[in-house]
């Protein structure tokens, strides 16, 4: 009988690097500002995260550099309706607003995400 050549280790898939993706101090960072939403006079906010066509999907939370503030109620809608009818009915760019977010972050890993982020 002939001797099988030895076994390869199987590729990785996706990323080759774990990369952190959560950033309490961005978080809070977000929470001190008021709802995104203009004129809404609720408080507190929380960090809601807004998804992007290339940081998470299914199962996956976005990195913490793609939050923007809301209050709890327009948080909860933006999850129920969705992020395009949410963005529509306020004309809100989230993108733009997680992006700029993230570029004053008091986190440095934070900003220097922000300058590859493609809104």
């Amino acid at each position: 009988m002939t001797p099988l050549p030895p076994r390869r280790k199987p590729p990785k898939m996706g990323c080759r690097e774990s990369r952190k993706r959560v950033f309490p101090a961005h978080r809070a960072f977000v929470k001190r500002h008021r709802c995104s939403i203009q004129g809404c006079p609720n408080e507190p906010s929380e960090a809601a995260h807004v998804r992007s066509s290339r940081d998470g999907g299914a199962g996956l939370k976005p990195h913490d550099a793609w939050c923007i503030s809301l209050c709890i109620e327009h948080h909860r809608e933006q999850h129920t309706i969705g992020e395009r009818a949410f963005a529509k009915l306020y004309t809100v760019d989230l993108l733009g607003l997680a992006k700029a977010f993230a570029g004053r972050s008091p986190v440095p890993e934070v900003r220097e995400y922000s300058k590859r982020m493609v809104t």
